[in-house]
This record gives C-alpha cells, sequence and structure tokens, in this order.
C-alpha cells in the first residue's frame, strides 16, 4: 500500500534526539525547546513563541486568551477538521460558521461581514490544505469591527500570502507538528502571539498556571499542553530543512498536475495569484456526473494498493455538534461538495516520481470502472 504521507527521518534528526537523550533533559524542559520556539517564530516572523503538545493544544490556548464569556462568538470556515470549533464549544463559545469558495476551498470572506453581531469577538482563519486564506480581506473586517483574528496554520507550514508567511499574519496562530506535517515533532504545536502579555499568559496555560514565585499555588486553572524537549529537538532538525521540504512538496504537486490535468471528472487545486501553495495534500474533486462518488474512488484506489483520505466533513454536518443543537437548518453548499467529492492522494516527501505517475495511471483506470 502506499501510504498517503510517511515521515522522512534523516540522520540530522537523529543526530539532535539523541544529543537530547544524552543529555539528561527529556521533558518539558532544556535547551531545545527555547530554541524550537525562538526558531519558528523567528520564521514566521511573530514576536513570541510557545510550544505545545499537539495542534488542537495550540488552538485551545489560542481560545482561551480571548477570554470568551458564555455564548460568545467566533467566525470559522464550516469546511475544517473539528479542532478549531471544539476549541472555541470547550472554552464557553459559539462557532459561527462561513461556507467556503469553491476554487481554492478557503473560506467565503464575502459571507464574513453578515455573521458578525454584537457578540462577535474573533475570525478563526483556516487555511486549508497548504493555500491561504485570503488575509487582506479578513484582517479589514477584523480592525473595522474590532475583532482578533487568529490563524489556524496547522496545515501551512512555509506558506505564503503576499510574500509574507501564514502563521505571522493575524494576532495569534496555531501550529500542528504532527507526523504529517511539513515540520514534524511527531506529536507537537505551537501558539505565536505578538503581544508578550498574552505569551505569557500561554506559557502559563500550558503548564498548569503555576505561579511564579510559589509553584504549587494556583490563581488559574491550566493544562499540561507541554511538548517535550526531544520533540524540540526533532523539530529543530526539521526547521533546518523547511526550504527543501517546501520545494520537494510543489514539485510532487506539479507531476500530480501534468498528469491529472487532461483526465475528465477531476478537478485540481488552484492556487491565486499572490500566495505560496504548500500543498500539504494534494487533493482533488471527482466529479460524480463523469465518474464515481470520491468514497467509492477510495475503495477502488485502495484495492489497487493506494491509500487516500476524504475530505473534511463540514462542521454544520457533525452529529456532535447537532445534538448539542448548533447549527440547525444551516446549509454550506460547498462545504458539502468537497466533502461528497473530495479526496486527497498520496504525497509524503519519500514518494518518487515513477509512483505518483503510477498513482495517477489507477486513477484514471479506477474513473474508468
Amino acid at each position: 500500500m502506499i501510504p498517503v504521507c510517511e515521515p522522512v527521518v534523516t540522520d540530522r534528526d537523529i543526530e539532535l534526539v539523541v544529543d537530547c537523550l544524552r543529555s539528561g533533559w527529556v521533558s518539558s524542559a532544556g535547551k531545545y525547546i527555547e530554541e524550537f520556539e525562538a526558531r519558528w517564530s523567528a520564521y514566521c516572523d511573530m514576536p513570541y513563541g510557545v510550544s505545545v503538545c499537539n495542534g488542537t493544544a495550540a488552538l485551545q490556548i489560542a481560545i482561551e486568551l480571548l477570554d470568551l464569556n458564555l455564548g460568545d462568538e467566533v467566525i470559522l470556515p464550516s469546511f475544517t477538521i473539528i479542532s478549531p470549533a471544539l476549541a472555541v464549544v470547550r472554552c464557553g463559545g459559539r462557532p459561527v460558521l462561513v461556507d467556503s469558495t469553491p476554487d481554492d476551498w478557503q473560506m467565503d470572506v464575502s459571507q464574513i461581514a453578515a455573521r458578525i453581531t454584537p457578540r462577535t469577538r474573533a475570525i478563526l482563519v483556516v487555511h486549508a490544505y497548504g493555500h491561504p486564506a485570503d488575509m487582506d480581506s479578513i484582517l479589514e473586517i477584523a480592525r473595522r469591527h474590532q475583532l482578533v483574528v487568529i490563524e489556524d496554520a496547522a496545515e501551512v507550514h512555509g506558506a505564503e500570502y503576499r510574500g509574507r508567511k501564514c502563521g505571522g499574519l493575524g494576532d495569534i496562530s496555531a501550529f500542528s507538528f504532527y507526523a504529517n506535517k511539513l515540520v514534524t515533532t511527531g506529536e507537537g504545536g505551537m501558539v505565536l502571539l505578538r503581544d508578550a502579555r498574552l505569551a505569557e499568559r500561554a506559557r502559563g496555560l500550558r503548564n498548569l498556571c503555576f505561579h511564579e514565585r510559589r509553584r504549587f499555588h494556583h490563581e488559574a486553572l491550566g493544562y499540561n499542553f507541554r511538548l517535550t524537549n526531544m520533540q524540540a529537538a526533532l523539530g529543530i532538525a526539521q526547521i533546518e530543512r523547511i526550504d527543501q521540504t517546501l520545494e520537494r512538496k510543489r514539485a510532487i504537486a506539479t507531476v500530480y498536475r501534468r498528469e491529472l490535468r487532461p483526465v475528465q471528472g477531476v478537478t485540481l487545486p488552484t492556487e491565486r495569484p499572490g500566495v505560496k501553495h504548500v500543498y500539504w495534500v494534494f487533493g482533488i474533486l471527482v466529479d460524480d456526473a463523469v465518474g464515481p462518488e470520491a468514497c467509492e474512488l477510495r475503495e477502488r484506489l485502495a484495492a489497487r494498493g493506494v491509500d487516500t483520505r476524504p475530505f473534511f466533513l463540514g462542521m454544520h454536518e457533525q452529529p456532535v455538534f447537532q445534538r448539542m443543537g448548533l447549527f440547525k437548518c444551516e446549509q454550506f453548499p460547498v462545504a458539502e461538495r468537497l466533502a461528497r467529492q473530495g479526496l486527497y492522494l498520496p504525497n509524503g516527501l519519500s514518494l518518487a516520481d515513477r509512483q505518483i505517475t503510477r498513482i495517477c495511471q489507477h486513477v484514471k483506470e479506477c474513473l474508468d470502472q
């Protein structure tokens, strides 16, 4: 089976992790933690970085910093993984959804203004699948309504919007360093911030809100969201070669485009002018009027040894939120179409061009079955 994504571990990765092990600093303290935070925040042009145990934890802390009152609202796209909406709900807020644009699959900025109410506190931007959202428009709306902009940048390591790195465009951003990300620590995440006071609060929240001068004295409730020094060591080695990683991801996408562009019934991902798409995944849409639905195509490809993944199911269609009474009777046609017709193909860094050509041949044959 050709996996969807397989991380590449180099001698340099091993060298830094072994050095960490030999140092004895294997838990949540040590030189690699601060270096990892400093390197990644600098790469994204943000002043402060606070590492955490995963991307969902990063989002949780980002939303926690808003100090939401019960029922305060955060606007986000329906088309996303559950983590952003989950963070809002767990902080007592109400997620308010917008649809996505059909060409680049990003949140539809034209719908945001109509969803703003006196209870709106923030816009949570999700840069989907490696392509930046329309940040200029989002930031302008946020300024006009005095809203905080949080970037869920878990899928856009190194992506650029008008020459600036994603994750360095809003007020706060959240990254994931899961195994399938362009920079991985196995599990891990980071919150990037512009405000020193918020950064200090974030550090407290990730570490049970221990009091600075009296360790076991707590004036607030926090979390155990710490990253380990070993994970940070791996992350540093990954950052060192991120340019090569981005180059390979875009090269893989080029081969896919060349092979699949002539195939009828398949829509390929878009790259808007002024952005740098990093193709965290290489997604396609299957026209069900021409070929099978995406779920059937996935089954056919699996039978041929090609692993794939479905696109996200929109938040408004999630059973757990429907049981909570959220998003009643709401419809988001683009998100629904993406969920039903979208899948993404293998694009791990170890994938050879000849394998991509073979995958594309399987796609063509499966569409014709």
